[in-house]
């Protein structure tokens, strides 16, 4: 089965269906060495924000390759062998579960799509359904998806959250998201909006991918949208004793971007940080998870605990398994995508 869709509990409940094809699908396409990177430069709502939020790898100043060592790494690259594994366990918050996942392939044009996702929602789980149903979808009919990503991406991600708003009448939940984007095993994009992490481990070594979208750090961009953050109360860690305060927009939100969170449009954005990096055979494995994995483990905790596995389903139990046993008590959705 190429794609499927998970409830809550991770129980399978149906092929997610593809979109008629494009207009422009007919079109041949750049291949992935050809995707350009351009500054998004279209109207936005939330132009206020000057953060760098697209992000690529540099190597133009690396030494060029011998032209064998670069058709060796061109064959290793083509036998690569991709395999996902996902856990899902609920907290112990007082609601029920609210993260949803996303791990489907396709194929689009002549290029290999993986597609992953960790939606952690709050305040209910319509604004997840949505996400989980559309957001992919409406990432890939943006026409310029396969010239430059970066601008389809948030396109996309703008509208998918306008989509919400107007669909979801009175919704007062939201959700946090990181995606992943594999092209032809080679091209990794990861968006994130929210404070659900990406972390890539190569040769043993963890890389963030994604951007926590904290509110001490994104203080001012909230009080230019005449918001303000403030300090409030954590939860009880019965294992750490201790009880934390959490910046929150207008005492509320535990992060600056979102999508959904109806009632706070007006101070937090949906524009998502993105990450574009390549996949060389040096890289290990993707990790994608929920806040409540990252608030007893560090990067390199989690990436040390994956990597003691080769089978991305048991890394992924086992790694929960160690994030409970350090006290975590929200919910916790985690992915592992190794690279074989």
């Amino acid at each position: 089965m190429k794609g499927a869709r998970l409830c809550p509990t991770g129980r399978l409940i149906h092929e997610i269906k593809r979109k008629k094809p494009n207009p422009e699908d007919d079109v041949e396409l750049p291949k992935t060495k050809d995707l350009q990177h351009k500054e998004y430069s279209a109207e936005e709502d939330f132009q206020e924000d000057d953060s760098t939020d697209v992000k690529e790898e540099a190597g133009d100043d690396l030494p060029e390759e011998d032209d064998e060592d670069k058709e060796g790494e061109n064959e290793e690259l083509l036998n690569l062998r991709v395999s996902h594994g996902f856990y899902l366990v609920e907290g112990k918050m007082g609601h029920k579960m609210e993260d949803y996942i996303v791990a489907e392939n396709r194929e689009i044009n002549g290029h290999e799509l993986g597609l992953y996702a960790i939606f952690d929602g709050h305040s209910g789980r319509k604004v997840v359904e949505y996400l989980q149903s559309n957001l992919f979808d409406n990432i890939l009919a943006e026409p310029t998806f396969w010239t430059n990503p970066e601008t389809a991406i948030k396109r996309a991600y703008r509208e998918t959250d306008y989509e919400i708003l107007d669909k979801i009448v009175g919704s007062r939940g939201g959700s946090a998201a990181v995606t992943g984007i594999l092209i032809d095993r080679q091209k990794l994009i990861v968006p994130n909006v929210g404070d659900s992490r990406a972390v890539l481990c190569t040769e043993g070594v963890a890389k963030r991918l994604s951007v926590d979208h904290d509110p001490e750090k994104e203080k001012k961009v909230v009080e230019s949208r005449g918001g303000f953050v403030t300090q409030m109360p954590g939860h009880f860690s019965c294992l750490f004793l201790f009880v934390g305060n959490v910046p929150r927009v207008d005492g509320r939100l535990a992060m600056t971007r979102s999508f959904g969170d109806e009632s706070l449009k007006d101070h937090i954005i949906s524009k998502p940080d993105i990450k574009i990096t390549t996949i060389d055979t040096n890289a290990e494995f993707m990790i994608l998870a929920s806040d409540g994995m990252w608030k007893v483990m560090s990067d390199q905790e989690v990436c040390d605990c994956v990597g003691q596995f080769n089978d991305a389903q048991e890394a992924s139990e086992e790694l929960i398994k160690e994030a409970l046993s350090r006290g975590s008590l929200d919910d916790i959705s985690c992915m592992v995508v190794m690279f074989h």
